[in-house]
């Protein structure tokens, strides 16, 4: 029997069947342990036999029940993803880069909404419901219970672009403290006298530890303590901690904010409402490389945070602890580098060309 034979359509008013792999078997003509073989990738089968079933597959318009197999193997497949902060463009493009990586690796994301100023607990009974395989806290906090359910469960779970002290979560973020520290150096080889600091979210680990490796090299420095506003990683809050920094009469020169999505609401500000040359009168900087910040609009001097890098160890880690979990958490710190753009005042040296975008390292580096 031809396997381009098309099925014998259900006789009026009969509910039509879907097809099976036995239904898949039989039309091929090879056993139904040979057709689970020809739908998983890496398992031994013939070219032969694998045409057969997808011919015969096609014919039926059969597609393997992804969650029925989940059921054999305890593996869904699927990697849970916990976002809690879209309208910061840096993590729709993290978004999108797990989900091709871990595509790549064969599992796919599933997107679980959290609240940015709430833990993870709320989404934690939808993530157990669900049956990931693991769980990427993305921008969203996580708590001890978070650790405990998912450890029991076990689901291994690996923060991005937040770091943690939990015994059993890994973690995976960019270099806070030393480019923070970059930042402050450049601001000082630019002949700045009066800064700024903008924080984000107290509670969370991005500002804590951007806020500390500004201030440690201002203060190694000699240079006098920042100004200090709290934007909460929001682009309201961060447009009026910019009018409370810079309302003054001793207005700050130089501003670093803890992200872009702060610094961007800052340069609105300073420029469109202050009337400031953006670059001369004023420097402000930001952390992350978020989409409209290389806009000349913007041309935001940041802090490149390699999201592709980021994203492969976050791959990696979660590979590993699916196939060794009871190994201890993971934990990496991806470097950087400061892209130098038209917001900030240029220092006299210590700047490098680089594919043509211009980045900045002290003096006695830059060899």
């Amino acid at each position: 029997m031809s396997t381009r034979q098309k099925p014998i359509p259900p006789a009026g008013g009969e509910e039509r069947r879907s097809p099976t792999s036995h239904d898949v078997a039989r039309l091929a003509g090879v056993s139904q342990s040979a057709v689970s073989r020809s739908f998983t990738d890496g398992a031994s089968v013939s070219a032969e036999t694998r045409r057969k079933v997808i011919e015969a597959a096609q014919t039926l318009g059969y597609r393997p029940n992804l969650v029925a197999r989940s059921l054999i193997t305890r593996r869904s497949r699927i990697i849970g993803v916990a976002v809690a902060y879209l309208e910061n463009q840096f993590y729709p493009r993290m978004l999108e880069a797990l989900s091709i990586a871990f595509g790549q690796a064969g599992y796919r994301v599933l997107l679980f909404s959290a609240s940015q100023n709430e833990n993870s607990d709320p989404v934690l009974e939808e993530v157990l419901r669900y049956r990931v395989d693991a769980v990427v806290l993305l921008s969203a906090m996580h708590s001890s219970r978070f650790d405990e359910e998912c450890q029991q469960a076990g689901i291994p779970v690996v923060l991005l672009n937040r770091t943690t002290r939990s015994s059993s979560a890994s973690s995976v973020a960019g270099d806070n403290v030393e480019g923070a520290r970059t930042i402050a150096a450049f601001l000082a080889a630019g002949g700045h006298e009066r800064y700024a600091f903008m924080a984000g979210l107290e509670n969370a680990s991005t500002t804590q530890e951007r806020e500390a490796g500004f201030n440690s090299f201002l203060a190694k420095a000699g240079l006098p303590s920042p100004r200090r506003a709290v934007g909460h990683y929001d682009f309201d809050a961060a447009a009026e901690a910019t009018r409370q920094l810079l309302g003054g009469t001793e207005r700050p020169d130089a501003l670093f904010c803890a992200n872009d999505h702060m610094a961007l609401a800052a340069i609105n500000v300073a420029r469109g409402e202050l009337g400031l040359d953006v670059g001369r009168e004023i420097s402000i900087i930001g952390f992350d490389d978020a989409g409209p910040a290389p806009w000349p609009l913007f041309s935001l001097t940041t802090y490149v945070q390699p999201i592709d890098a980021m994203v492969d160890e976050v791959v990696a880690i979660t590979l590993e602890k699916l196939a060794k979990p009871a190994g201890p958490p993971l934990r990496k710190i991806v470097p950087g580098a400061l892209a130098v753009r038209r917001s900030a005042r240029l220092p006299s040296s210590g700047l490098i060309e680089r594919d043509g975008h211009l980045t900045w390292r002290p003096p006695h580096e830059s060899g």
